[in-house]
């Protein structure tokens, strides 16, 4: 798998590029430099050795005619060192060769004669009377110029042009560099300068993303400053886009949060004005079943589906009535509340009513104490075994555990996790988004076979939220998953054994409802036992029974 490239930021970008952009410019400006003072230079060394070569070629007094292989113009005055040259006799063949080697002293000890590869480069000069590039071997490079009549041949060194050349390419290197140098690091205070109104468009982009815009009542009061909001440049006409949309997602959430806020306001008036009606009309039909009067066995059968409806629809109402409660941000009454006692009594609860599923007990050694609403929380757990039983078939294996964050019953400040799994086919991957939805169910036909309204695991998610705590679900066939995370309780000694007392209580309360059905639910870890019984020894388990 490759990984994708790392892209450059803006205005690493902006920077590289107009560093690139000198660079180039300045290659090309060196470029045209130094070709230029080339040309100049050899220009200059071309008019050089044809001057000399015409000053070699004027007849001196005490020789009127030239002597084959006198050598005597390479030594002339104004020749420089390392000078070359050489008589060509008529058929083209060259006599001799020499080179000035000392500017003083005997013609002798001035010339130096030149090797048989050196003449023979010289003799491959073209005969025209024009400065010529030759390679003379041991030497360098030289401009060499021919008389007009081919009698001699003339050549001074190229190494003082190319010298010169080279030292101002190494010149203009430097300073090229030296330029790029310096030009980064003012374009990028310059480019940071720039794009420091746009980080400020960014920040206040970045500060909306972070609002919780999807539920609730929002209050959009973000928004770019002015300075980053003048339509006259282009990071303000961005500003000033940004703005205007911002103004228009407000105005949407006001809209929104509205219409939501009337809808709540239905739903708990509406919930609290059914309850009145709903208790009479279950009232009158028990009355009416219980009456002196024996009715026939239609009307008894009415009856009961009265009761049974009124029955179902106060749940609902009930459900409707908290979760406007809940979304209206109605204060819970919070607590230091331990959490194993109230999955002892939901389990309890749960086993009576669920008799086919196996239901099973993990607990930590310690109280899991956490702050909320003892009432809700165990509303929550119920809910949540309600769901499981529903939603399996029998023998399945429903587990309800509570894991302690490791020193939360010390004192120090962790989570609590309570988690109810079970064995059941799962739940369906397309469901799976949206369980916690209102008046989500997994059975489209809407039967109310099951007995379920859809508001149970809404009901979990408000509960949870209202205690700063979170829930998900996770499902496979075979192994489905509800984790609630709450917040643990700052729990000294004295509230632990607090705790530990009524877990004890409550243990002790609950113990009679299953040995009333002659088992004993399982308990991992801390066993329910009564006041003053023996503890078991840490970390045993209890298997169930069925």
């Amino acid at each position: 798998m490759t990984t994708p490239r790392r892209r450059w930021s803006l205005r690493t970008r902006l920077v590289v590029s107009a560093v690139a952009l000198i660079a180039v410019v300045g290659a090309v400006i060196g470029t045209v430099t130094a070709i230029a003072l080339h040309s100049y230079m050899q220009r200059q060394l071309d008019g050089k050795v044809h001057e000399f070569v015409v000053r070699a070629q004027l007849p001196r007094p005490h020789e009127p005619s030239p002597v084959p292989g006198n050598l005597d113009f390479v030594a002339m005055g104004g020749q420089p060192l390392g000078a070359v040259g050489a008589r060509v006799g008529p058929g083209g063949t060259v006599e001799a060769g020499a080179k000035l080697d000392n500017p003083s002293g005997p013609l002798s000890e001035r010339l130096a004669g030149l090797t048989r590869a050196q003449v023979a480069a010289l003799k491959k000069v073209p005969r025209d009377g024009r400065s010529h590039t030759a390679e003379l071997p041991g030497l360098g490079s030289y401009r060499v110029e021919s008389a007009k009549d081919g009698s001699l041949v003339l050549g001074l060194p190229l190494d003082s042009v190319q010298k010169t050349v080279g030292t101002l390419v190494l010149i203009e290197a430097c300073v090229t560099v030296a330029g790029l140098v310096a030009a980064g690091i003012a374009g990028s205070a310059m480019v940071g300068i720039a794009l420091r109104p746009l980080r400020r468009v960014a920040a206040t982009a970045t500060r909306v993303s972070e609002l919780p815009l999807h539920q609730g009542e929002v209050v959009l009061h973000v928004r770019v400053p002015a300075s980053e909001s003048d339509g006259r440049t282009e990071v303000g006409q961005v500003g000033a886009a940004l703005n205007r949309m911002l103004g228009h997602v407000g105005s949407a959430l006001a809209v929104r949060q509205e219409s939501e806020t009337r809808v709540r306001q239905f739903v708990a008036d509406a919930s609290h004005e059914l309850r009145t009606p709903l208790a009479s009309i279950r009232g009158y039909a028990e009355l009416t079943r219980r009456g002196r009067e024996q009715p026939g066995p239609e009307t008894r059968h009415a009856l009961g589906r009265i009761e049974s409806e009124a029955e179902r629809m106060t749940g609902l109402v009930e459900d409707l009535l908290l979760l406007a409660r809940l979304d209206s941000g109605r204060p819970l009454a919070y607590e230091r509340t331990d959490l194993s006692p109230l999955v002892i009594d939901a389990v309890s609860d749960a086993r009576v009513a669920g008799a086919g599923q196996r239901w099973r007990l993990e607990l930590p050694e310690e109280p899991a104490v956490v702050y909320g609403d003892a009432g809700r929380l165990h509303q929550i757990l119920v809910n949540l075994l309600a769901n499981a039983r529903t939603h399996t078939p029998e023998g399945t294996t429903v587990t309800a555990r509570v894991r302690a964050a490791a020193g939360a019953a010390a004192g120090r400040q962790g989570v609590v996790q309570l988690e109810v799994e079970d064995d059941g086919p799962g739940i369906p991957a397309a469901l799976l988004p949206h369980v916690f939805e209102r008046f989500a169910r997994g059975d489209a036909s809407r039967s109310r076979a099951a007995g379920s309204t859809g508001l149970g695991l809404a009901i979990v998610q408000a509960v949870v939220a209202a205690h700063g705590g979170t829930v998900g679900v996770g499902s496979v066939p075979g192994r489905t998953v509800f984790t609630v995370t709450l917040p643990t309780a700052a729990a000294n000694a004295t509230v632990a054994d607090d705790a530990t007392a009524v877990a004890n209580a409550t243990a002790a309360a609950t113990s009679a409802v299953w040995d009333a059905a002659g088992r004993k639910p399982p308990v991992m870890g801390r066993e329910a036992r009564p006041v003053g019984g023996e503890a078991p020894s840490a970390g045993r388990a209890t298997p169930s029974a069925d």
